[in-house]
């Protein structure tokens, strides 16, 4: 049986190496500090550069995340010279292919951070929409209150906060409703059958461009567009701010003024109507589907006597 060799010599032999290595390690640490420093520095200058460069763009979100990227760049490169300093024996090409191998594990781990953040700086660099826009992307509609690298915060109209992953605004549909100055809007307002289409129009525009709000280039339009079964149906259009609070008051105000104008004008906005006929569909010939008619007896033919009145006179 070997035996062990508890020697305590040997134990401090081995811290006495360890120290050794350690203190002949001592300027390689302190040149390595020194070059973290100079290059956390070297990242904050630059950093403060990108984000002021951003920022005269008018692009506020775009500095806080282009900064912070830069920033994190540059001393990640300083701190991969730091170590090849402290530990010769590593070179810079293990230290990019130990980072090549490690960037495919984390990207598998953390897939979809990844993704919307690779989302978020092309929105912040395409610049789809800005902040202060109003924006309505998966069923969500409010205004743009920040453009984060995970995810675009937006504020709804009934002041409720919506966190929505960047990786869905960039490869989903969005609707910019303030990309323009002015924004379309419409409604169908029915009239009577017998009333005078010329007459109906030209008030509904008069009317409609009389409203606070209402743009006057392009001015209100109505359009024909059908011959409904209880109303003539025309359609309204005008333009107005294309934001939401000039949009939906402008709207309301429209509607109440039109529909008084054409009121007082006398012309008829009428509900849909229907016509119900109640007879007795019993008849003489009941069971004889060669004589039976079903529902209401039509032209001058003969018309067969309803059952009861067959049995009155029978009896």
């Amino acid at each position: 049986m070997d035996e062990v060799d508890t020697n305590p010599g040997l134990i401090f032999d081995k811290i006495d190496a360890w120290l050794d290595g350690l203190f002949k390690l001592l300027p390689n640490i302190a040149v390595a500090i020194v070059v973290l420093v100079i290059f956390w520095l070297i990242a904050r200058g630059i950093s403060s550069l990108v984000r002021r460069y951003a920022k005269k763009q008018d692009r506020p979100s775009l500095a806080d995340v282009g900064g912070s990227l830069v920033k994190w760049a540059i001393f990640i490169v300083g701190i991969m010279l730091a170590v090849t300093i402290v530990a010769p024996t590593i070179s810079p090409g293990d230290l990019i292919a130990g980072l090549g191998v490690s960037s495919v594990a984390i990207g598998f781990a953390f897939k979809d951070i990844l993704q919307n953040m690779l989302a978020g700086i092309l929105i912040l660099l395409r610049q789809p929409f800005e902040i202060g826009d109003q924006i309505v992307s998966g069923g969500h509609e409010g205004t743009v209150e920040r453009i984060e690298t995970r995810a675009t915060l937006i504020k709804t109209y009934d002041g409720r906060r919506v966190v929505i992953p960047n990786a869905d605004i960039y490869t989903d549909s969005v609707v910019v409703n303030t990309a323009f100055e002015t924004r379309r809007s419409e409604y169908d307002i029915g009239i009577g059958c017998n009333d005078d289409w010329d007459k109906a129009r030209d008030l509904m525009v008069k009317v409609c461009a009389g409203v606070e709000g209402v743009c006057s280039d392009p001015e209100p339009e109505t359009i024909p567009i059908e011959l409904g079964d209880s109303a003539n149906v025309v359609r309204l259009r005008w333009w107005t701010k294309s934001d939401r609070a000039s949009q939906i008051h402008t709207f309301g105000d429209v509607l109440q003024s039109v529909y008084k104008a054409l009121d007082e004008e006398g012309i008829d906005m009428p509900y849909p109507t229907q016509v119900h006929l109640f007879h007795d569909q019993t008849e003489e010939v009941d069971g004889d589907r060669a004589k039976q008619r079903e529902g209401w007896p039509a032209g001058k033919s003969e018309v067969p006597k309803p059952a009861r009145t067959s049995r009155q006179a029978a009896d």
